[in-house]
């Protein structure tokens, strides 16, 4: 896990590299490299987080060991001891890195490389002869991938938005983006950012760069990995191979020359992991499990987390959060996140991360994919109306358009999604996979986890258990209104049936409570910096103050809408930027 820099073109400054590589420090502390190419048409910039091979041979950037290439690379390719096998006969392997497979890979088989690849990446490739540059992101952005074109044809890559301004570009923002989170609560659904000019390399895209000539391919897309009919396999069968494969995605992902700890919540997911750890690792596994909490019982998981680690070796940290931690950790994650990011459960999960470092785990684990692979989701078993669930178990819209002036109302699109399958259940989940459940949790999770200089694997967000799973029929996924029907027929044998049986639960925090309560204080104060800073261009001042006197009076079952004014004035009205782990003023 890393941060990677690129910039190419002719007008552009080394000063403009050096301050792009900086201010990404945190994603990898471990080594910094830079190289510009001798006729300046190029830039490349790495930070590194050592992970595999932590010697001096794997730092970057790599240049290939024939050939012509230089390769930056943020992520991880699973598979690479296998892909190394392959290539061994035609390339002189020099270190011990997934890095340097994935540049052999690359100079054999070109952009068809990516489909051999089992990983989650991005990576930027310049060739030195042709003068030409290649970048990619994985099938499911679960590391990012960030550009800026400029009009002579000069383009700027990162791996964080921060780093793009550090070079520069200006800090303006995407009023059409903060209008349509504001309005329909949505982020990270399409390629632009909330930053004017600046957008995200699409997952399963490609990207190549000549002489100011930029071209986008799509090289992954699951409905067209899924379309046509249904498994007619029997139960067993679908179900032998699924849990093969779920062994094998985990079993990959152990692979590492340094600590590996696994997330836990008290749900399903996250259970499957631990339980396929020991599947794989035995009883006697003493893998370091890692879990939030809130000293509150009605959300916190505590209860189910021991019953799962009750009769396991597995050393439990416990990451609490409480009220007063939230106003110096809101300002940091959101500075780390570059744009809105989703309330007090981010800060729990972001807590847990330093708590991961702190102890000396660099890697962790987490059971993210399966609710959109299997149906998890509540609305999942209705499929009343085509909008996803925002915020799960309420009863009340959460976002609050009418507190919105009615001009900038007007800049958010009614919003509709891509209707590719025949049955309504697999648009559905494709369109949480695509363009709201997956790229919003792949963007906060990356961030909070390299705020604190830790690698994230996601063993569940393996393209072939969702190639799999979604060619089941709508009878294997979600029965009697519940969700994940033959997930929880295949896991069984590894959870306790109080966590296999248990219905889906929406991971939570006292936000709610915390806002009106404890926190109500600093929540008017930053609602009040964003009525000043937005009255009447954005905001329509009386009515937000109305609304928040209500919601304190105990009026309303969600605290989205709130938060998304806090965070407005937390993305929008802050007089600081991020450089490393230190704050420092704006210019």
């Amino acid at each position: 896990m890393c941060g990677i820099i690129g910039i190419f073109g002719n007008n552009w400054k080394s000063e403009q590299l050096e301050n792009m590589v900086s201010i990404q420090r945190h994603r990898g502390p471990d080594a910094e490299g830079i190289y510009i190419d001798p006729s300046n048409l190029a830039g490349l910039g790495h930070n590194r987080l050592s992970i595999i091979d932590l010697s001096e041979a794997g730092r970057q950037p790599m240049t290939a060991r024939f050939g012509t290439n230089r390769i930056v690379f943020n992520g991880e390719i699973y598979n690479y001891l296998e892909l190394r096998q392959e290539l061994a006969a035609e390339y002189d392997f020099n270190t011990q890195t997934d890095t340097e497979v994935l540049l052999a890979a690359y100079q054999k088989w070109g952009a068809g490389c990516l489909d051999r690849l089992i990983g989650m990446f991005a990576f930027i490739i310049w060739d030195e002869k042709e003068k030409k540059a290649f970048a990619a992101r994985d099938r499911f952005g679960v590391k990012p991938l960030y550009y800026h074109r400029k009009a002579d044809g000069t383009i700027f890559l990162s791996s964080e938005i921060k780093a793009i301004h550090a070079a520069g570009i200006s800090r303006e923002p995407n009023e059409k983006a903060w209008a349509n989170y504001l309005v329909h609560g949505l982020t990270d659904h399409t390629e632009e950012t909330f930053w004017k000019d600046i957008y995200a390399l699409p997952a399963g895209h490609f990207l190549t760069w000549k002489n100011g000539a930029v071209n986008f391919s799509r090289w992954y897309d699951l409905a067209e990995k899924t379309a046509g009919e249904f498994d007619s396999r029997s139960d067993a069968e679908v179900r032998e191979e699924y849990l093969e494969l779920m062994k094998n995605s985990v079993r990959l992902r152990f692979r590492a020359d340094v600590p590996v700890g696994i997330n836990l919540s008290g749900g399903v997911d996250s259970s499957t992991l631990l339980g396929l750890v020991h599947a794989l690792e035995k009883e006697e596994s003493a893998v370091t499990a890692y879990t939030f909490a809130c000293n509150d019982e009605r959300y916190d998981e505590l209860p189910w987390v021991r019953q799962m680690l009750a009769k396991t070796a597995h050393p439990l940290v416990v990451a609490t959060l409480r009220p007063e931690d939230i106003p110096d950790l809101a300002v940091s994650v959101q500075t780390a996140q570059d744009e809105p990011f989703g309330g007090f459960p981010t800060l729990a999960y972001a807590n847990l991360f330093a708590a991961a470092r702190k102890n000396g785990t660099i890697v962790l684990l987490d059971g993210n994919g399966m609710d959109e692979q299997w149906a998890g989701y509540d609305y999942y078993g209705s499929l009343n109306g085509n909008q996803p669930g925002i915020v799960q178990g309420v009863k009340e819209k959460p976002v609050r358009p009418e507190c919105l002036t009615e001009d900038f109302r007007s800049l958010a699109k009614p919003l509709t999604f891509p209707t590719v399958f025949a049955d309504k259940l697999r648009n559905a989940q494709y369109r949480d996979v695509r363009f709201t459940k997956i790229p919003r949790a792949m963007r906060y999770n990356d961030r909070i986890s390299m705020r604190s200089s830790t690698e994230l694997r996601e063993p569940f967000l393996d393209h072939r258990l969702f190639e799999l799973a979604f060619r089941q029929p709508v009878e294997r996924k979600i029965a009697d209104g519940v969700g994940k029907k033959m997930l929880r027929e295949m896991v069984k044998k590894l959870l306790p049936a109080s966590v296999s049986e248990a219905p889906k639960r929406p991971l939570q925090t006292p936000q709610r409570e915390w806002l009106r309560g404890e926190l109500r204080e600093w929540a008017n104060e930053h609602i009040e910096t964003a009525c000043q800073s937005f009255a009447g261009a954005w905001l329509d001042e009386r009515r937000i103050r109305q609304t928040w006197k209500n919601y304190c009076a105990g009026a309303s079952d969600n605290s989205f809408y709130v938060w998304q004014w806090i965070n407005l004035s937390l993305a929008l009205s802050s007089k600081k930027t991020f450089s490393g782990s230190n704050y420092v003023a704006a210019n």
